[in-house]
């Protein structure tokens, strides 16, 4: 049961609804950091937005950017597994984890890493403000207590929407 009166939908969805003045500045930083101009793919930017919110224990944002990720993964011809086997994925990864405890931990080693693996500055500009932004989009839907289904096709079916559509919604 959510925290504050909300519509029966879930996660963020329901306050973003209940809120609209704040859906489109998220909205807009959801779709600037996960499909806007990056070295990365989109499918791994929801790598790393799925993997900061599973860190998190955000069940809700980790199921839906999880599938997002596997959905575009797919689509990119990359395989599931490409976080764990990718040198770069998982320098990238580690840097994320350290900004989702204490952004101060992340060290010249760590970003040296990642460039030896073949980071850019923007991707590793991205990683470290996806996972800053996740780490405060999980706070927010896990802090109100916000709807979080048990079935995975849910998330599946909601993948697919963002996917294709993105989070910033045409008139």
């Amino acid at each position: 049961m959510p925290h504050i009166n909300l519509p029966d939908l879930p996660g963020i969805v329901g306050l973003l609804v209940q809120y609209p003045h704040t859906a489109g500045p998220l909205n807009g930083l959801a779709d600037a950091l996960l499909r806007g101009p990056s070295s990365l793919t989109p499918g791994e930017r929801e790598t790393i937005a799925a993997t900061v919110s599973s860190r998190n224990e955000c069940g809700y944002c980790s199921g839906v950017h999880g599938a997002v990720a596997d959905h575009l993964l797919h689509q990119e011809g990359k395989p599931a597994e490409h976080a764990r086997t990718d040198p770069k994925m998982q320098a990238l990864l580690s840097i994320a984890e350290k900004v989702r405890v204490d952004g101060r931990s992340v060290s010249g080693a760590d970003i040296d890493l990642a460039r030896t693996h073949g980071a850019d500055d923007k991707a590793i500009h991205d990683t470290v403000l996806i996972a800053a932004a996740f780490s405060m989009f999980n706070r927010y839907v896990d802090g109100l207590a916000t709807l979080t289904p048990p079935e995975p096709e849910m998330y599946a079916q909601h993948a697919r929407t963002i996917a294709e559509g993105g989070y910033l919604r045409q008139p």
